[in-house]
């Protein structure tokens, strides 16, 4: 479902481009107000002082309105083709790696019903074997049906309580992804469909600095899904450790797992907390102005979320810290 929402996303943003030719008009007749006095004060400036007229500087404004009118072309189309192959290349380096990570999840899964055949109790964990033990024993045997129907009763609400605390952590963990995906297609957009006007203000004097600041932060918020996929392949790079770790240990013929999720719910709070600072990275990346409040706000609210994020966590995966302790 996540994954055809962000495919979605990036639907509508190529749904959206078409829309910035509606400013294109009124761009150049801004562009061209503002040629207009940008090249008329600087020849009469040098009229005025009697000296040679530098006719290169005054292309400036000419070059900024060739830009305005193929700016889907020019300007658009070739950041997204500079860009393109950044983000198609994070994004495979995410699937890979979330292709290991499925297969050791399987090779574990495995290993932890091969240990429970071990322990003599894989009629807590297979229906089947459970249904045998059943049938072997007699009414003589109420006792021990009595028991062991409390320990698989006991064992089910654990396993169930577990799956619906991961459960919601990873609703959470997806829904900071699309969040953050979200934004990103909404800044683009805007950056897009205004971008003419922003390039036909830096035409006049005072605001050069507009044309600049708008591809910074246009390149910046563009190398979010990127971060965001390097970011996936970190998480996923350690959990792939982590099951290498847990099927070393599963491969002892005395060792019995406990069956927690803790560290893994851990790691998707990190992941949630992760998330909200792709901004921040971006901007490290390339250097933009004028985004520090939006990233301190984004910081702010990442950290109260990892805060209560923590809390509940602290409270379902109470045995997290001896399990790390002991690995």
């Amino acid at each position: 479902m996540f994954d055809n929402l962000h495919q979605i996303l990036a639907n509508l943003y190529q749904d959206m481009m078409p829309l910035c030719s509606n400013m294109i008009g009124v761009a150049k007749g801004l562009a061209g107000l503002g040629a207009l006095f940008y090249v008329a004060y600087r020849v009469w400036q040098a009229l005025s002082r009697a000296e040679p007229i530098d006719v290169f500087p005054l292309l400036r404004p000419f070059a900024i309105g060739l830009c305005i009118m193929f700016f889907p072309t020019i300007v658009l189309g070739t950041i997204n083709a500079v860009l393109s192959p950044v983000v198609k290349g994070a994004h495979t380096i995410m699937e890979n790696q979330i292709v290991n990570v499925q297969s050791l999840q399987t090779e574990k899964d495995n290993l932890e019903y091969e240990a429970r055949v071990r322990e003599g109790k894989a009629w807590l964990v297979n229906s089947e074997e459970w249904d045998k033990e059943m049938e072997e024993l007699g009414i003589w045997d109420t006792p021990e049906i009595m028991s062991m129907w409390t320990e698989r009763l006991w064992y089910d609400i654990k396993a169930w309580f577990r799956e619906v605390v991961r459960d919601f952590f990873e609703l959470l963990f997806n829904a900071a992804a699309l969040t953050i995906d979200t934004l990103r297609t909404f800044f683009l957009v805007v950056l897009a469909i205004l971008g003419p006007i922003a390039f036909a203000f830096s035409v006049y004097d005072g605001f050069q600095a507009t044309m600049t600041q708008w591809l910074t932060r246009y390149i910046s918020i563009y190398l979010w899904l990127p971060v965001s996929d390097i970011f996936s392949a970190v998480l996923s790079k350690i959990q792939e450790l982590m099951l290498k770790q847990d099927i070393a240990l599963l491969q002892d013929p005395t060792y019995i797992p406990d069956g927690s999720n803790g560290v893994y719910i851990v790691f998707l709070i990190i992941g949630i907390i992760g998330y909200f600072t792709i901004p921040t990275v971006s901007g490290w990346i390339i250097q933009s102005g004028g985004a520090g409040a939006y990233g301190s706000a984004v910081n702010k609210t990442a950290g109260k979320a990892g805060g209560i994020a923590g809390g509940v966590a602290g409270s379902v995966a109470g045995n997290v810290g001896g399990r790390l302790i002991g690995k």
